[in-house]
C-alpha cells in the first residue's frame, strides 16, 4: 500500500496535477504542483526538494536567487524547548515567522534531556510519547493552546516581507481529514486550501509549488484539537516535523526569466 501511494504521488508530480479541499479558497495560480504521500515519504520529500530548488541555503543571509530553506527543530537548545515557548522569530534567519492564536509555539523536548522532560510532547500527555515519532532528529513542533500556526515569510535575516514559490511539511499522526494548509498571497487572497494525507501514528507529507514566488503566508491546521487530550475520534491531535519552502524573495521583487 505504501509503495502504491508513492507511485501515485510521483505520477501526480509529473502531470502537474493540483488538488484543493472542498470549500477552499480560489486558486489564483492555475495548476500548482501538489506533492503528497503517506507512510514511506522519503521519496516524496526528495521530489519536493528537487522541485522547490537546490541548494538548501540554511542560515545564509538572504535573499538568494535560487534554492530553498528548511527547518527541522533539532538545533534548538534544551532550555528553549518544551515546556518553554519559542520566540516567533526563532527562524527569522531562514525567513520564517511563526505565530499562533494559542498560547505559543513549542519544540518538543529531546529524548534523554537533562531536565527529564518527556519527549514527543509527553509532558502534555504521556500517551503522546507512543503515537508521535520524529521523522528526523529528536524534536517535533506544535502550537500550544490552539491547532493553528501562521507561517509568514520575510527576507532571511530581515523584517522585509517576502514571498516564496511553495511550502511543504511532514506531519505525524494525521487520523482524520481536518488537517490542511491554506496559502495566501501578499494581499491576503487565498491561493487554495490543500488537505494532508492520513497516516495513523505514521508520517504524511504535503507540499505545493507555484510557478513563481506568490505565497506570503501559510495557515497550518493541526488535526481537530489543540494538544492535550487523548487522540481519538473526537480529538484528532497531530504534530509536525520538517518544514521545506522556497527561498524567500522580497515581495514584488521577482521577475520572470526572459525566454
Amino acid at each position: 500500500m505504501k509503495a502504491a501511494l508513492v507511485r501515485a504521488t510521483l505520477a501526480a508530480i509529473a502531470l502537474g496535477a493540483s488538488t484543493s479541499a472542498p470549500g477552499g479558497g480560489a486558486t489564483a495560480q492555475p495548476n500548482p504542483v501538489v506533492v503528497l504521500g503517506a507512510g514511506d515519504i522519503a521519496p516524496v520529500l526528495a521530489q519536493y526538494r528537487k522541485l522547490i530548488g537546490e541548494p538548501n541555503n540554511n542560515n545564509d543571509p538572504g535573499p538568494k536567487t535560487t534554492g530553498r530553506r528548511e527547518i527541522n527543530w533539532d538545533g534548538i537548545a534544551d532550555d528553549k524547548a518544551a515546556p518553554a515557548f519559542l520566540p516567533s522569530d526563532v527562524f527569522k534567519a531562514r525567513g520564517a515567522i511563526l505565530t499562533t492564536p494559542g498560547k505559543g509555539i513549542q519544540a518538543s523536548a529531546a529524548p534523554g534531556n537533562a531536565a527529564g522532560v518527556a519527549a514527543n510532547f509527553g509532558n502534555l500527555n504521556p500517551s503522546y510519547t507512543k503515537i508521535f515519532k520524529p521523522f528526523s532528529g529528536g524534536r517535533l513542533f506544535s502550537p500550544i493552546g490552539s491547532n493553528i500556526v501562521d507561517l509568514t515569510f520575510v527576507v532571511p535575516g530581515t523584517n522585509t516581507p517576502a514571498t516564496v514559490r511553495g511550502f511543504g511539511a511532514v506531519y505525524v499522526d494525521v487520523d482524520l481529514p481536518h488537517t490542511a494548509f491554506e496559502y495566501f498571497d501578499r494581499r491576503g487572497k487565498s491561493l487554495g486550501r490543500f488537505s494532508v494525507p492520513i497516516a495513523n501514528e505514521g508520517f504524511s507529507f504535503l507540499g505545493v509549488v507555484f510557478d513563481k514566488p506568490v505565497v506570503a503566508r501559510v495557515r497550518i491546521e493541526y488535526g481537530s484539537a489543540a494538544l492535550g487530550p487523548d487522540d481519538g475520534p473526537n480529538n484528532d491531535v497531530s504534530v509536525m516535523d520538517d518544514f521545506i519552502y522556497g527561498e524567500p524573495q522580497a515581495a514584488g521583487a521577482w521577475k520572470p526569466k526572459r525566454k
